[in-house]
């Protein structure tokens, strides 16, 4: 890896999966990176925790088949490129068949510790509100469906509610000691 530290930073707005995966592919290739993330300032209605790429609905990254599945086939090409979140996905998997399904707190925890370590990588926990500061060159938005409010509003205005789309698997939580065995 090469310090390029006389770049500018990429703003990163959103510590979920495309964040966190966006932030280390930039570091990797020796761009600083800023990673801005809200929690645990402001909190959600699904996350439990301030970890970086903390999955809320399922914890299953579906067919790990290589072989037979275009998703399998797509998780092989993120390993290949060096991808933070299937390296960490692997080393939290736990039995799911042929699925990547992994302890969701060691696979949050091991992304955060990786994005903390990193020399490039700066994370402040701080909400932004509204559209980026000019003063930043390069940004990446990466919410997901809990961007906070104004944040959602201000690109929503920008770019016009037709341009918005959200597609979520619907997966349940079932908390153990809920379940009468």
């Amino acid at each position: 890896m090469t310090n390029k530290s006389n770049l500018s930073p990429v703003h990163i707005i959103g510590g979920g999966l495309a964040g966190s995966e966006a932030a280390w592919q930039c570091a990797q290739m020796g761009v600083p990176v800023v990673i801005h993330e809200m929690r645990p300032l402001r909190k959600t209605d699904a996350h439990q925790t301030d970890g970086l790429a903390e999955l809320v609905c399922s914890n299953s990254f579906r067919s790990d088949d290589k072989y037979y599945n275009a998703v399998g086939v797509l998780h092989e090409e993120m390993r290949l490129c060096g991808s933070l979140i299937l390296r960490e996905g692997d080393k939290a998997a736990v039995p799911a068949g042929g699925a990547l399904a992994v302890d969701r707190d060691v696979f949050s925890g091991g992304v955060t510790k990786a994005l903390e370590d990193h020399p490039l990588v700066t994370i402040e926990r701080e909400e932004i509100q509204g559209l980026p500061p000019i003063e930043w060159d390069s940004v990446i938005i990466a919410t997901g469906p809990l961007t906070s409010e104004p944040l959602a509003k201000a690109v929503q205005e920008l770019g016009g509610e037709g341009e918005l789309a959200f597609f979520d698997a619907i997966a349940p939580i079932i908390h153990k000691d809920s379940i009468n065995f």
